[in-house]
């Protein structure tokens, strides 16, 4: 579990370095889990340690939301102050990922009943 736990923090800490040394807008920690996608990708998935540990954290996910519902709190005047911009934010880009989501699903579902079409 400390292996897979560190592999975790490595890609983290390697996603907040590209993301602080190249300026980019995107967080480190994002970064980082596109990395670590990649390389289970090119490894073939992950192993029976990172496996487990993943899930030990999925299982604890609520205890992850602690420090955002803290924020929440501590930054309760600016969000009202705010509220409108943050609104147009979030629904923009919750209908941009449902957008994205069907157009990917509609192809992978065209892909794939194409690919059955030509293997019959």
């Amino acid at each position: 579990m400390i292996a897979a736990l560190t592999l975790l923090l490595v890609f983290q800490l390697i996603g907040e370095v590209i993301a602080r040394a190249l300026a980019l807008p995107i967080p480190g920690p994002v970064i980082g889990m596109a990395l670590l996608f990649l390389t289970l990708l090119v490894r073939g998935g992950p192993g029976e340690d990172l496996r487990q540990t993943a899930g030990t954290l999925l299982q604890h996910l609520s205890l992850l939301f602690v420090p955002a519902g803290t924020g929440i709190v501590l930054y309760g005047d600016r969000l009202a102050n705010e509220w409108l911009p943050l609104l147009v934010a979030l629904v923009a880009s919750t209908a941009l990922a449902i957008i994205v989501t069907a157009v990917v699903l509609q192809a992978l579902t065209r892909r794939r009943a194409s690919s059955k079409g030509a293997q019959q």
